[in-house]
């Protein structure tokens, strides 16, 4: 009997219980309900009231963001798409400006030391024309390898291009490592692969790795007597485009046509005349924000375009029409460059060709 009474009296406690809650919790809902109705009430009648001062807010945030994280999402996107092995107009390891120039799409991997697993039947010779380097690039690259004994299986590291992969060291600077290894400065300047801690100055930090194109061994052969731009100006004075372009300058050329760098640089260290490579009307005379400095563009109204860039000085004006062999200005070292010299390009309705096979 004591047993069915406390039955009775849990059973009785829980319904009261039940009770105790449902009514707590239907006022609760009915005071939140009640609330909620005041606040939309309030809202709809103020409706409007708040709309611009939220639109200022969110576009001053919007443009506090851009500005603090817009340069670390644009260089994520860009070396991304670098290492998908895609190639973005770039001249001088930056992006190049809106004057009807681009650069032509290129295959190669040039973004990385690449690593190669020996093949039977592998040669020295062969893996060298493979990867378009030269036989001695490869052999400075892998110093302890026997190249008379190399085996299936084994790996080899393949520099990007010819020349030198170089670990940097305390007091190096890029006009030191030139002189030394027999290069250009602005070859390794203009290198994509090739970063600086000062943009300025080109700053080296012991210990990272530098791309020398071109660059040799000190004990290595000399390298082939440089070339000389020839200033003569067949057909100097035309006035209308002859499809034939004359050398734009007097000096050296101190860097070739290549894939990240489509043009030729001509190096004088007295300056000199920059002139017209053939008639057109001058499309571009200015500042350049992207590495060009002062530079010209003209445009020859036949398919082609040429560019100068780097320029001391400017002597022409946009619009302007000049003849064969007028003089744009003069040789430079203003923009992103290491000296004095002209950056000259050839843009064709293909892309950017070899100047040395246009020039007379």
């Amino acid at each position: 009997m004591t047993e069915l009474t406390q039955r009775q009296e849990l059973v009785e406690f829980a319904r009261q219980l039940w009770v105790y809650l449902s009514r707590h919790a239907y006022r609760a809902f009915f005071r939140f309900e009640a609330g909620k109705d005041l606040i939309a009430g309030a809202l709809y009648h103020q409706r409007g009231r708040y709309a611009r001062p939220f639109l200022h807010s969110a576009m001053l945030a919007l443009i506090f963001f851009g500005i603090t994280f817009g340069p670390k999402l644009v260089r994520a996107s860009f070396l991304s798409e670098n290492e998908s092995g895609g190639v973005v107009g770039v001249v001088f390891g930056q992006g190049t400006e809106t004057n009807g120039l681009v650069t032509i799409e290129s295959q190669k991997t040039w973004n990385q030391v690449s690593e190669y697993t020996i093949k039977d039947g592998d040669t020295l010779s062969g893996i060298a024309d493979k990867f378009d380097v030269s036989v001695d690039s490869i052999k400075w690259a892998n110093p302890s390898v026997n190249w008379q004994k190399i085996k299936d299986g084994q790996v080899v590291s393949i520099p990007p291009v010819t020349g030198i992969v170089y670990k940097v060291k305390p007091g190096d600077t890029v006009y030191s490592l030139a002189k030394k290894f027999e290069t250009d400065a602005q070859a390794i300047v203009d290198f994509p692969l090739n970063t600086f801690s000062d943009d300025e100055t080109f700053a080296l930090v012991a210990g990272q790795t530098l791309v020398l194109p071109d660059g040799v061994m000190p004990d290595a052969p000399a390298p082939a007597t440089p070339r000389f731009a020839n200033v003569l100006t067949p057909d100097a004075g035309a006035v209308s485009a002859t499809g034939n372009f004359a050398w734009p300058a007097f000096g050296r050329i101190t860097q070739g046509f290549r894939w990240y760098h489509p043009a030729i640089d001509i190096a004088n260290h007295d300056g000199g005349s920059v002139l017209a490579a053939d008639a057109g009307r001058v499309e571009t005379a200015g500042w350049s924000s992207v590495g060009y400095g002062n530079h010209v563009v003209i445009n020859h109204e036949n398919g082609y375009r040429t560019l100068y860039a780097h320029l001391a000085s400017l002597s022409v004006q946009v619009g302007q029409r000049v003849n064969r062999g007028a003089v744009l200005g003069m040789m430079g070292s203003t923009g992103r460059s290491t000296g004095t010299h002209l950056h000259f390009e050839i843009q064709g309705t293909g892309g950017k060709p070899d100047p040395l096979g246009y020039l007379k």
